[in-house]
């Protein structure tokens, strides 16, 4: 469902990164909605006595369970939304637990029905449900048709991550670039940062396809036949970025941890090095007639 609000003015920005207060708030009730309804007795059921199966949700079973899988989740009980993380982890670990609960015979003496569950309905009403709150929000996450989070990258980003493929023609080099694109979309800042690093080591395996351990060589003739000889204020351009961008993977935390390298403090810092990056070796790939 789109909201009037979103057809006058659009959707809000999907830029935060932390969950707050109001949209934990949503994420609460539709979970505390799915125990009270039986949908997570698809696997944690309360079970009628008289052996006719499913009743509803074992609620103590269901939060042990929560805890046992996710101890970084605070109580339901606290005032202040539970670390991001966590409630992400809630979210993955409900859409791995439920399913939508049926109402079939009723059993009259102990009055509750005996259910049965069509688990691929009740993630895909989750799924929705989650990713509407995510987007009346403004978040930047969506939770996957497979169960997983991913992290929606800038507007700019987004699209080719999403669908960009590799090849390369080393094995080697693609690897990397999809390591690089797939840790890129996580939710955990500190995964996105080893996303940086598997993109620093690509750009550095592909300076050296053709050239071996002389990686000025290989930048040069990289940049060669990226520009041709018809566009000079191109390829000084070019070079400049890759000197630049050489220079970032020598004096900052992305490759190395010798204490003379600045540490990247923002997750801002990291996207906004990791576009640059893979906008270079974008162009190379697309345009280089080796490629």
């Amino acid at each position: 469902m789109t909201y009037f609000s979103e057809k006058e003015k659009g959707e809000i920005p999907r830029e935060h990164e932390e969950i707050g207060k109001g949209a934990w708030g949503g994420i609460e009730a539709r979970v505390q909605a799915l125990i009270a309804d039986g949908s997570f007795g698809a696997s944690y059921p309360t079970t009628c006595p008289d052996g006719g199966g499913a009743t509803g949700s074992d609620e103590a079973a269901v939060w042990k369970a929560i805890g046992a899988e996710i101890p970084n989740l605070q109580p339901f009980s606290v005032s202040t939304p539970p670390p991001t993380l966590g409630i992400l982890d809630l979210i993955q670990f409900c859409w791995r637990y439920i399913g939508k609960p049926n109402q079939n015979s009723y059993h009259e003496f102990f009055k509750h029905h005996h259910l049965s569950f069509n688990v691929e309905e009740g993630r895909a009403e989750f799924q929705e449900h989650i990713n509407r709150i995510f987007r009346r929000n403004g978040l930047a996450y969506k939770l996957t048709t497979c169960g997983e989070i991913e992290r929606l990258a800038q507007p700019i980003l987004r699209e080719e991550m999403s669908s960009v493929q590799f090849s390369t023609g080393d094995n080697v080099l693609d690897g990397l670039l999809e390591k690089a694109r797939t840790k890129f979309l996580r939710p955990d800042e500190a995964i996105r940062r080893e996303a940086l690093e598997a993109l620093w080591d690509a750009w550095e395996r592909l300076k050296t396809l053709d050239h071996g351990s002389d990686k000025k060589a290989g930048i040069k003739s990289l940049l060669d036949g990226t520009t041709g000889l018809s566009s000079p204020k191109l390829r000084l351009a070019l070079e400049q970025e890759a000197t630049a961008l050489t220079k970032f993977g020598n004096e900052f935390h992305i490759r190395h941890s010798e204490t003379s390298q600045e540490q990247l403090t923002k997750s801002e810092h990291v996207d906004y090095l990791f576009h640059r990056l893979l906008s270079l070796i974008q162009v190379i790939l697309r345009t280089n007639s080796r490629f």
